[in-house]
Formats: C-alpha cells, structure tokens, sequence
C-alpha cells in the first residue's frame, strides 16, 4: 500500500446486508457535520434518468470513531446498510459472466465461493464508503486551507469545459456539484443529454472523463518512488471499479510536446517560487510543487448493458448469448464525480498527515 499513514478496509457486497470502511490513522478533532455528510453522499446517489433506478438512503451509521460530533483518533467504522436489494434480478445469469465484470476472474480465484450478486464486493456499490472517508479527508483538509473539487469533463467524447483550458476556480467547481450533469459550463449540455437518451434507448452505455483539482496544496506532500503523490493517487482512485485510466496535468498530450513546451518553468510571485505553467499537474518527483494539482480519469461504459452480448454458460461449458437485466446506469461517470473527488482528497490527506505527524 503506498499509503504512509491512513490504512483503509472497505467490505460488503452489492446486495448484501451492508457496506462499510473501517479507517485507522485518521486523527481525532475533526468535526462530522452529519448534514454537510449527507449532502456529499447524495451526489453519488441517483440524481438523472440516466443513472440506476436503485435508490438507497446512503446513510452512514458510527459504530466507532466519531463521539459527540467529531472523530476519537480511534479506529473508524461507518456501515451503511443496504435496503433496496432486488438479487432474483441475477438469478438469470448465476452461471453466465457478464463481459467486462469481475464474475468470471472472482469466480476462479474465490474457488466459487464469492457473492457476486450485482457485482457483489467488486460491485459500484462499494464507492459508497469510499465517499465517507472521502467526505472525512476533505474536512480535514479544508481545515488545512486545501480544497478539493471534481467535475465532469467529458461524455462519450463529447468535451465539456477541462482543466487543460485553464485550472477552474472554487466557486465554479462547487458550482457544479449540484447539477445532474455535473459540468462546469452547460455549452455541450444540451449534446450529451441528447446522445446519452439515445445510448439508454440502445440498451447500451457510454463512459466519461472526470477532472479533479486541489487548491492550496503545501510544497512537499508525497515522495519519490513508491509513495509518491500520484502513486497514492492513482491507488485510491483505481479502487473504483470503473477506472480504466489516469493522467496528470498534461498527462499523454506531454508525449508530443518538446521539453521547452512541456516544462513549467520557475518564476517569482510575492517572494514565493511558483511554476509558470502546470503542464505537471502540480507535481515533481512525486511530491506536490505548490501549484493546482490536476488529475484526469478515464471511467469506462457500465458494464451491464441490456444488448445482446456473448459470454459462456460456465455450468455446460457452453457458448451462450447474454442480455443483462436489473438496474444500471447509462453513464457511471456522472455519479462517479464525488468518487474521484474522495479518492484524491483521501491521498491527499494521507501526504498531509505524513508531514504533520498525526497518525495515532
């Protein structure tokens, strides 16, 4: 794990009776805003008719670690227990792994032991406590002056506005957070609404790209080699079942640039040594220079699509046709936006932790 302080366990399955984290290492004093928690959580939930009928109420009960509205210092366990659970929508396809899903790969190395009803433990489900510690991360680090904040960049290849154009404000990515497309200017709304209602009407779906930036980030959080910044990064928020890629700053666009392009060369700002451009990400070396850091994520089409696809009857051994029944979403992307902001504040947080010493 290239987490130097927090040590994160999240269990359950998609249909089981709860999901749930249990963090160590996160310190004592920072105050649980119940309502503030809630809020955060309901951006991950249901909010567009493209997003999965499945509604659960998402609310996080404290076994231990929080007393009297803020955290103890000690081990953190937050359960959040499942009540909309429909698992004869599966029964269907018990012996028929679904393409792209971990059914087949979780069914070989759990020796058939594992619950994969909805997706069971490797299910979208499970992001659900991913957002509680990232709600946990995010308060901490507002109280260490840093924000963290993701939008919507892209559907399906059609581009909202991105980072690459100039890193967004506060005000305007807390902006978006509220919107059922979750995009920092509606120029293109009107173009992906219209090409997700066709992609729904298919039976099919569509990914999506998401940016995240934090601001007011410290010279000297991470390090190099394995606990570098986007080491720890990208461990997070490849945690998330749906990602399949990850950039930094420029990301692959400085594979074509020359140096003289693609460096951020240093300047002077009120005595301050600052990058002039960021075509880093606000990272060298693994650890933070001060500057915005940027990050891109890749989130793949849902999986579970009602088309007519092949998979394999593993009980006949046998080539078969599947469609995929329940309840899914066109665009995992668009709930996937609180996500991606958890995942990197939780990264964030653990480099901030490491310098400060507070790990208990």
């Amino acid at each position: 794990m290239p987490f130097a302080t927090l040590r994160i366990t999240v269990f359950g399955e998609s249909h089981g009776p709860a999901v749930g984290v249990t963090v160590e290492g996160f310190p004592a004093g920072i105050p649980v805003d119940e309502q503030g928690l809630q809020a955060f959580m309901a951006r991950r939930k249901t909010q567009s008719a493209f997003a999965t009928p499945r509604v659960e109420e998402d609310k996080p009960i404290f076994l231990s670690g929080v007393k009297n509205g803020f955290t103890t210092g000690a081990p953190l366990n937050a359960t959040i227990y499942n009540a909309n659970r429909r698992s004869g929508d599966y029964e269907a396809i018990r012996d028929v792994p679904r393409p792209s899903h971990a059914d087949y790969v979780a069914g070989v190395k759990y020796k058939g032991f594992a619950d994969l009803i909805g997706g069971g433990h490797f299910s979208g489900r499970l992001t659900a406590p991913l957002c509680v510690v990232g709600y946990l991360a995010k308060t901490y680090l507002e109280k260490n002056g840093i924000f963290v904040g993701a939008y919507l960049s892209e559907v399906g290849g059609i581009p909202s506005v991105s980072y690459l154009d100039g890193i967004p404000s506060k005000d305007d990515i807390e902006a978006s957070q509220d919107k059922p497309l979750p995009v920092l200017r509606d120029e293109n709304k009107k173009k992906i609404e219209d090409m997700l209602k066709s992609v729904k009407a298919e039976g099919d779906s569509i990914g999506g790209v998401i940016e995240c930036v934090a601001l007011g980030l410290p010279v000297g959080l991470g390090e190099c080699g394995f606990r570098s910044m986007e080491g720890r990064i990208a461990s997070a928020v490849f945690a998330m079942p749906a990602t399949k890629g990850l950039e930094f700053g420029s990301g692959f666009l400085l594979s074509k640039m020359k140096g003289s392009a693609g460096n951020d060369p240093w300047t002077l700002n009120g005595g301050a040594v600052v990058p002039t451009t960021n075509h880093n990400g606000g990272i060298n070396g693994g650890i933070t220079n001060g500057a915005p850091l940027s990050v891109r994520v890749a989130v793949k089409p849902t999986p579970s699509i009602a088309k007519e696809q092949d998979s394999v009857n593993l009980k006949e051994m046998t080539p078969t046709k599947l469609t995929v029944g329940g309840r899914h979403d066109t665009c995992i992307a668009l709930r996937a936006v609180p996500v991606v902001e958890s995942c990197v504040a939780i990264a964030i947080a653990d480099g901030l932790l490491e310098i400060q010493g507070q790990n208990c």
